[in-house]
This record gives C-alpha cells, structure tokens and sequence, in this order.
C-alpha cells in the first residue's frame, strides 16, 4: 500500500510542474528516434498540420532533419509580441547553424491562437517574423494545435531536435539562444 501512494505522489507531483520548472527540462542527445509522442523533453512531437497566410496547408513533419521552435503566440498577446524580438535574433543567429545531432538549420514553426486572418498576418509583417512557416486555425483559445499541446497561456514554446523529439520546453529571452548556442556543432 505504501508503495502504491509513494507511486500516485510522485505521479502527481510529475503533473502538477510550473512553468518556471518546465522551462529547466531538458534532453540527453541520445533519445531513441522511437519516443513515445508526448509533450514532455524526450517524447516526439504531437504533429501540427495547419493552414498558413496563404491557406496551404504546413506540416510541422515537414521540417524535419532542422532544429525546431514550436512557437505558440497571437497578435493581441501583448507579452508574446515583446518576446518576437528575442524569437527573431535566435532565428537570424542559427537559423543557418549546424548542431550536434546533425541538424542543418534553426526554424520556427508559429502557430498563432488568432481569430482575427488580418491582424495576425498584420502581426507577422509589423513584427518582421521572416520565416516561412506560420499557421493558425483561426480558432483562438478553441485551437485545435492549443488543444493538442494543451496551451493554457502563451507565450510558450517547445523546442525539437530533427527527428521531431523534444529537447527543451518554455525557452524564453536569453534561455532560447543559450540553449541553441550548447547545441552547436564545435
């Protein structure tokens, strides 16, 4: 019996995890390519396939063999339009890096929580969010890709090596860049 609830405490303590905490996990380089799917450091990806500006359909899969931020974000989220700027420099500085896994290349995958077709492209072109892949349900708090990687606030970010495994969670400011420059292939 002592074990069953010494199991059930650590199950829900494993649960109940604060950002500030979700921010520390991270990965070893050596996760098998058969991970579980998962939101959690060490399971794959929950794939993402949704409509850009341009209603054409982009599947996160579709980036494999780079290094990945999945990046939740909305036009009237005024915190996440402060941390694009930081988003931005990570992506210029490694967008074209090589890191240790083998990845060629950092990109973002933004997946905005808008409802609103115009200000979120109005966003993407007002805040200089140059990379090629931005998706949106249109459905805001009612987002299927929220739901799946069950969002409850945003900003917020998952960051996948490129077998579509994650490696880190909540990668914010300095942290992001810090994370990507460890990455690197020396």
């Amino acid at each position: 019996m002592r074990i069953f609830f010494t199991t059930l405490l650590f199950v829900f303590s494993a649960l109940v995890c604060s950002p500030q905490d979700k921010a520390k996990q991270t990965i070893n380089w050596n996760t098998p390519a058969e991970a579980l799917e998962g939101l959690k450091p060490g399971n794959k990806a929950p794939e993402l396939v949704y409509k850009n500006p341009n209603d054409s359909l982009i599947a996160l899969s579709s980036l494999h063999g780079r290094i990945v931020l999945i990046d939740f974000w909305a036009s009237w989220c005024g915190p996440c339009r402060m941390e694009n700027p930081r988003v931005i420099e990570a992506y210029n500085e490694y967008k074209n890096k090589t890191f240790k896994g083998g990845e060629k290349g950092f990109t973002i995958y933004s997946v905005s929580l808008d409802m609103n077709k115009a200000a979120w492209i109005k966003a993407i072109a007002n805040d200089k969010l140059v990379w090629p892949y931005h998706v949106s349900d249109l459905k805001q708090w009612s987002s299927e890709a929220g739901a799946k990687y069950n969002i409850n606030s945003i900003p917020t970010n998952w960051l996948i090596d490129g077998r579509g495994v994650i490696i880190a969670v909540g990668l914010r400011g300095e942290a992001l860049e810090k994370k990507l420059e460890n990455m690197l292939s020396k």
